[in-house]
């Protein structure tokens, strides 16, 4: 595929959201470059900690594919972020892949207009930090554009799948479906 994708790590991070992305997308091919938000050991939301590949600010921002697992937590520390802000603005300027999970559409996404007369989902009752404009679907995975977003840990794995077929590999997630024995 050859394609590149930047997960971001923060404290609190929802561990099977960012691994099963980790996972299906080195599978399908994909550059998967994993930065911690503030330091490369990252702290998950029931403890596990996980050694990132970088920190964000030696990251760059040279990237096909901006992953944003949720955990309430996790995504409170993205959106505190001015970094983490500046790259999705950038992201959806150029028209990249941004993908948010669980916590994350409602409160990282949201607030920056990413969402505004589009279709999305997240976590069940997280809904109502959407925009009037922002069209709530109660699925699995909602694809809007550029736009990917999922539910939560249930929906871990077709979220990544998602992402790996986004980043222009139908054929890829087909093999994976079939090599993972979905």
């Amino acid at each position: 595929m050859g394609k590149k994708a930047l997960i971001i790590l923060a404290d609190g991070f929802e561990e099977i959201e960012a691994v099963s992305c980790i996972d299906i997308l080195r599978r399908s091919g994909a550059e998967v470059v994993v930065a911690g938000l503030r330091n490369k050991e990252v702290k998950a939301s029931r403890g596990l900690v996980v050694v990132a590949d970088t920190t964000l600010d030696k990251a760059g921002n040279l990237f096909d594919a901006l992953i944003l697992p949720g955990g309430s937590l996790g995504a409170k520390n993205l959106s505190s972020s001015e970094r983490v802000k500046n790259l999705i603005l950038e992201a959806a300027a150029k028209n990249k892949v941004i993908a948010a999970i669980c916590a994350s559409p409602a409160i990282v996404l949201a607030p920056l207009g990413i969402l505004r007369n589009r279709s999305a989902t997240c976590y069940p009752g997280m809904e109502n930090y959407f925009e009037k404009s922002t069209s709530f679907k109660n699925e699995p995975v909602v694809i809007d554009g550029n736009i990917i977003t999922s539910r939560g840990a249930g929906t871990a794995f077709l979220f990544a799948l998602a992402i790996a077929e986004k980043m222009g590999s139908p054929e890829k997630r087909k093999q994976i479906e079939k090599d993972t024995a979905l």
